[in-house]
């Protein structure tokens, strides 16, 4: 099982493509070989989700199986099927951020690699910094929260 957590800052450069660092390399090595699947995050945040492929494999046929004639359903599935990548890492650790994805999540040379768990997020380092300070915590706390002590 993946366990990727922490926030790394790294650059991206003008062809789009950035360098996994060390430690995220070495999980994703044992987690998938290397084999990764970028795609949109269906969220409010414009950022990019990055799965290891045997996570994206097992989470796809739960997205496919959604009601299409639902809009929530069908917005949901056009973001993250019709934006999803599979990539591999390359014998340095790098991946080639396609330019469909970049301007999705208006990326430029500053980013952050969030670790989420079972998958990462892909920011713009502004934008990141930006989610931040803007959160407020006004949104209403799930039961599971209000029963978890940090």
């Amino acid at each position: 099982m993946s366990n990727f957590l922490g926030s790394h800052a790294i650059n991206m450069d003008a062809k789009g493509r950035l360098a996994i660092p060390a430690k995220v390399r070495e999980e994703l090595a044992h987690a998938c070989g290397g084999r990764i699947v970028l795609t949109a995050n269906a969220d409010e945040e414009r950022c990019l989700l990055v799965y290891p492929e045997p996570q994206w494999e097992a989470l796809r046929p739960q997205i496919e199986a959604l009601p299409n004639m639902n809009k929530a359903a069908r917005r949901l599935q056009r973001l993250l099927l019709g934006h999803a990548t599979p990539l591999e890492l390359d014998s340095a650790g790098r991946i080639l951020v396609p330019p469909t994805l970049r301007s999705y999540a208006r990326l430029e040379k500053k980013l952050m690699l969030i670790g989420q768990g079972k998958k990462m997020e892909l920011w713009s380092e502004e934008r990141w910094f930006q989610w931040l300070d803007e959160s407020d915590g006004e949104d209403e706390m799930p039961p599971e929260m209000e029963a978890l002590s940090l």
